[in-house]
């Protein structure tokens, strides 16, 4: 396939490097083997392509796009279907702004107050939370645009939330946090060629050689 002859040719470094910017909301380059730049953009409740230059706190001017409601508001439908028509619209307006890649939908869960985006999540109840975003995520898709359902994992809360310890046991891991991200993927297209390169990419000896002598023992890298 095209694209294990391409990760065949990637150095190492190459490879490292797809997992940085080149800016804010764009992917690297490689011009050697034609690989372009991906543009991604914030959803889920509508496209945030900034016009100008792109911070991650979306203080720049963004073009114009449809606002939807909340993720909180759809899943109190308990309706998928309505959730796909949602994301299909998404997919489209994407398209059209040249954006590869929305940044959600987002499907944390509620476990906190105090978390300042919970409006931005499906429910507390991860069932419902998986089966939403799985139709989020086909809906997107269907328009030849990718979904990146958000943020894994164990995300409950916005302060310090990129200094924060969360400390949880394996069951609670599995049951409460990471299923309906398992929902999601599986029942949002997991045999996709795209995200089958990406995960064989993610999971090669060169990438946790990468991680391991670069980070040494803070991050752990991926094992089956």
């Amino acid at each position: 396939m095209k694209h294990e002859e391409l990760l065949s040719k990637l150095t190492p470094e190459e490879k490292a490097a797809l997992l940085s910017g080149k800016t804010v909301w764009q992917t690297r380059d490689i011009p050697r083997l034609k690989i372009p730049s991906i543009f991604l953009s914030d959803g889920p409740h509508g496209i945030r392509k900034q016009a100008g230059a792109g911070d991650h706190l979306g203080l720049n001017a963004s073009l114009k796009a449809t606002c939807f409601p909340t993720a909180a508001t759809i899943a109190n439908s308990w309706d998928p279907d309505l959730g796909e028509e949602i994301g299909k619209a998404l997919g489209e307006e994407a398209a059209a702004q040249d954006v590869n890649i929305v940044l959600g939908p987002g499907l944390n869960m509620k476990r906190s107050p105090l978390c300042g985006r919970n409006f931005e999540y499906f429910s507390e109840d991860p069932y419902l939370a998986g089966k939403m975003a799985a139709a989020y995520v086909r809906g997107i898709q269907s328009q030849g645009v990718y979904a990146c359902p958000k943020h894994f994992a164990v995300n409950s809360q916005e302060e310090r939330r990129m200094a924060m310890d969360a400390v949880v046991d394996e069951r609670t891991l599995r049951e409460i946090y990471l299923t309906g991200f398992e929902i999601a993927v599986k029942e949002g297209h997991e045999n996709d060629p795209g995200i089958q390169a990406l995960v064989k990419v993610l999971k090669s000896d060169d990438i946790k050689k990468f991680i391991n002598d670069t980070y040494d023992g803070a991050v752990i890298p991926f094992e089956d």
